[in-house]
């Protein structure tokens, strides 16, 4: 009931519109009967009465029917559409708002192209339900309502007559309904399975092609295609089952008319006309007989989308803003972690982690791959949360922090880039869309990506290929190292920004970056002591923990784990005398 009350939460905005379209949709009901009654009329008392001066006013009376149900057809499919296309926006505009807010632990445990077939199919077959569903089932009710009146009106011998087969429909639908409802949610499951297994293909193509694994890729798509195709044939199996029960239970009601109907206009308890009026009400009972079967699917298709929806809009993020947060102010960029652990599925990724960093410092922080280097500076954007210790900007708890402001006071350019499908200018402005074309420049400029940019065919104007795709890997890097210099962050992190680019561009960008010595605190994450020498504090980590920190020239002096990384990268290390510090006894074995 829940996915239902919720869903019911956005289709209440529309009552207005759907009240509106049940009222047009009874008038077209109530006038369906007129048209039978009136052949009826035609045939006894014009055809077999002879009063032909009743004729013309007949024919108008037909013709004013049908003109009018038409207009009233064509009104409130447009008032279901604009209710369906309401709903949809809605709908799709909350769960997508709800996917802005989940964290890194939500998309780590989902596919993205299951939560597409979230915001598509699924979104699609609501759609239906309420632009095609609603009237069509409550349309066809009142059609087959209103017609057994009329036959009993007509002859209530032969009106029960074709009522004895109701039980036999109602029997078939609750029985089909019981058996089809779990093959939808497995065709659901195998849809989204399918959905996710594409979109990752086609943005890892390239990786593909590398390898030539194009036949062990469509040898995988096969058999994900396969299985939503045995999922689908499942369904159609049930349906083959059941369909043919409503086909022979809808033709029996003809059957009964021509054999039994015939019989009583033989026998004169009927007139003709009589039985040309119940012919003519035999479709409105025949059609709701034939199609319950194919309803039975779509609402079945229709709960399973709301329900799949409604699991995945119901996940809480783990990282909140606070009920009574900290709020409305700029941060000046003093940071200390306290203790700081954080473990994730029983193991520690990072523990004791502790260091002061003041405004306008430069912080470097160097280890080996999985040191944990990244896991601190996503503790400090809040991207998870610590599980032991604090983490304090100005002071104050991240955690008593308001999220939005926290964030927008921290710039950073992630080891993992991202560039949008958009022009190089909209990329670098993504984080301060407002600002002038000459703030974009400069921060192109500092990030040494100016000159690459206006040799470009379009220039800033250029428009990048999904990922960057099209441009190399130091020319992302520098794009989003502009990104975030751009947003003039209290905070800015360069996790291995300068990884891909050359030693004399590496430099160019050190020294721009000096120039923001005391506007921000730099947070600088790299593998090159080059990059990170000249920092106010070194931290360096080893599996999750700082086991060294201090300047260039203290951690040179102490000749551990920052000296042996020194040796690997320059040869040695240069002493006041000459001398020539030796090798530690660790990095040598």
């Amino acid at each position: 009931m829940a996915p239902m009350k919720w869903f019911w939460g956005f289709l209440k905005k529309y009552c207005g519109l759907l009240i509106l379209g049940l009222v047009m949709t009874t008038l077209i009901s109530i006038l369906a009967i007129v048209n039978p009654y009136i052949s009826g009329l035609i045939v006894d008392d014009v055809i077999q009465g002879g009063n032909f001066g009743l004729l013309p006013r007949l024919i108008v009376v037909l013709l004013l029917v049908t003109l009018t149900r038409s207009v009233l057809r064509f009104s409130y499919q447009v008032v279901f559409e604009t209710c369906s296309q309401g709903v949809l926006f809605d709908m799709r505009d909350a769960v997508f708002r709800k996917l802005l807010s989940e964290d890194f632990a939500f998309y780590n445990r989902k596919k993205t192209g299951d939560l597409m077939s979230r915001q598509t199919g699924d979104m699609e077959a609501i759609r239906h339900c309420v632009a095609y569903l609603i009237y069509c089932i409550y349309e066809n009710v009142l059609l087959f309502a209103f017609a057994l009146f009329m036959i009993f009106t007509v002859n209530s011998k032969l009106a029960v007559l074709m009522l004895l087969v109701l039980p036999f429909t109602a029997l078939t639908t609750f029985r089909q309904s019981k058996a089809v409802r779990p093959t939808f949610a497995h065709i659901r499951n195998c849809f989204s399975s399918l959905n996710a297994f594409v979109q990752e293909n086609v943005s890892g193509n390239r990786v593909v092609k590398a390898f030539a694994k194009e036949d062990f890729e469509m040898e995988k798509f096969n058999r994900e295609n396969d299985a939503y195709m045995e999922a689908q044939l499942a369904s159609s199996q049930v349906w083959m089952k059941y369909l043919p029960v409503f086909e022979v239970l809808s033709y029996l009601l003809n059957v009964i008319l021509m054999l039994y109907g015939g019989y009583m206009v033989i026998q004169g308890e009927i007139t003709l006309g009589n039985l040309v009026t119940v012919n003519g009400y035999l479709w409105m009972l025949t059609v709701p007989l034939r199609m319950a079967g194919w309803w039975v699917n779509d609402i079945h298709r229709f709960i399973t989308s709301v329900e799949k929806i409604y699991d995945t809009y119901m996940e809480e993020p783990g990282i909140k803003t606070p009920i009574a947060p900290v709020e409305g102010r700029k941060l000046e960029g003093n940071v200390e972690f306290q203790e700081v652990s954080y473990t994730a599925d029983g193991e520690e990724i990072v523990g004791d982690i502790s260091f002061t960093a003041k405004k306008g410092q430069t912080i470097g922080i160097l280890g080996s791959t999985g040191a944990g280097k990244s896991t601190v500076m996503n503790l400090l954007c809040r991207f998870m949360d610590a599980s032991n210790g604090r983490i304090l900007v100005d002071g104050i708890d991240v955690r008593d922090l308001d999220l939005h402001e926290l964030r927008d006071n921290i710039g950073m350019a992630m080891q993992d880039i991202f560039l949008f499908s958009d022009t190089i200018e909209g990329n670098i402005a993504y984080g301060r869309p407002e600002c002038s074309f000459e703030e974009i420049r400069q921060a192109a400029i500092m990030a040494d990506a100016n000159h690459f940019i206006r040799k470009m065919p379009e220039g800033y104007d250029t428009i990048v290929g999904e990922r960057g795709v099209g441009l190399s890997g130091g020319q992302k890097q520098r794009i989003s190292l502009a990104r975030a210099l751009l947003k003039k962050p209290s905070i800015l992190i360069l996790d291995d920004t300068t990884s891909a680019v050359d030693m004399e561009t590496e430099s160019y960008i050190q020294n721009q970056l000096k120039k923001l010595n005391g506007q921000c605190t730099i947070f600088v994450i790299a593998y090159r002591i080059s990059s990170i020498k000249d920092a106010d504090l070194i931290l360096v980590m080893d599996e999750g923990r700082i086991i060294e920190q201090g300047t260039h020239r203290e951690l040179l002096a102490k000749n551990g784990y920052y000296a042996s990384a020194y040796r690997h990268q320059y040869g040695e290390i240069p002493r006041p005398m000459g001398e020539i510090l030796p090798f530690p006894a660790a990095a040598k074995a």
